[in-house]
């Protein structure tokens, strides 16, 4: 099965498990609402593409790995648009939650998706229940406090915050659970993955820091400019787009660069390359580096 299906049909499942007879009707619509269709599915790819790097030991495993990922990425993204962060109207191009099923559900939907995430992960890892302690370690540390994607959004309920320890938080923290996860569920040491995910993670938010400035909304599917709106640290405000455009380079050839030795680590640096030319925005073809 390809990489993209055997995602699909994890969230799939997942959502199918929460929505179950007996669910609020509401709730189990806006969970689908919430996870269906998707975006790019950048971190759940990383995750199963470590994962048959170290040799895809145990797929299911694997496959609750990266739904479980996702479903935390798709509850980080219902909170962040509500009205009392970032107030967004749309999300993937359609309604944001909130506007579909209104603000108290949107909060119950976020929270509904985190717990869903975890049961996943336990359910998927019962024929290797050896390899959930280091799975369930590794995904909540990048949930929580202090590094994790909670962290980085109550980063912006501070006065002042480092440009580093925001995204290392808000957009790092799950790139680094989705490859050391990979690697986990595969039985190799997590800890050799965590720089791949880290380079990563700033390179995307980097490339998410010049669609805000160089992109439109129709483009993006959410809005643009909240980083100037909201204040907030951008690596493209600060660096310059040409200086944001080199660390974005920098940043993938170190990525490349950090993969440890493994069983598939020749494709998966094709692999990443491939797939790291996605974050560049199409208008950084016109700024000199």
């Amino acid at each position: 099965m390809q990489t993209s299906a055997r995602i699909e049909q994890a969230l799939d499942q997942a959502i199918a498990h929460a929505e179950a007879p007996g669910a609020p009707p509401l709730l189990a619509s806006a969970l689908r609402y919430a996870v269906f269709p998707g975006g790019h599915r950048i971190r759940p790819q990383l995750c199963l593409a470590v994962a048959q790097a170290c040799g895809d030991g145990d797929p299911l495993a694997a496959d609750a790995a990266a739904a479980s990922i996702e479903l935390l990425h798709c509850a980080s993204l219902v909170h962040d648009d509500l009205p009392c962060f970032d107030d967004a109207d749309i999300r993937r191009g359609k309604a944001s939650v909130h506007v579909q099923f209104g603000a108290p559900l949107a909060v119950l939907t976020g929270d509904a998706l985190i717990v869903l995430a975890f049961e996943t992960l336990a359910r998927g890892t019962a024929r290797s229940p050896r390899r959930l302690a280091a799975l369930l370690s590794t995904i909540a540390r990048a949930v929580g406090s202090p590094n994790g994607i909670v962290a980085g959004q109550a980063w912006e309920c501070e006065a002042a915050v480092s440009l580093t320890d925001y995204q290392r938080a808000k957009t790092g923290a799950l790139f680094v659970a989705a490859t050391a996860a990979g690697a986990a569920a595969a039985g190799h040491d997590p800890k050799a993955w965590g720089t791949l995910g880290a380079k990563l993670g700033e390179a995307y938010q980097v490339a998410d820091d010049l669609r805000d400035i160089l992109c439109d909304e129709a483009e993006l599917g959410k809005p643009i400019g909240q980083d100037a709106a909201r204040l907030r640290p951008n690596a493209a405000a600060q660096l310059g787009i040409g200086g944001a455009k080199q660390r974005l380079e920098e940043l993938v050839r170190g990525a490349v660069d950090s993969i440890p030795a493994c069983p598939g680590a020749v494709e998966l640096r094709k692999l990443i390359k491939a797939q790291t030319m996605q974050f560049f925005p199409k208008q950084l073809a016109l700024v000199a580096a």
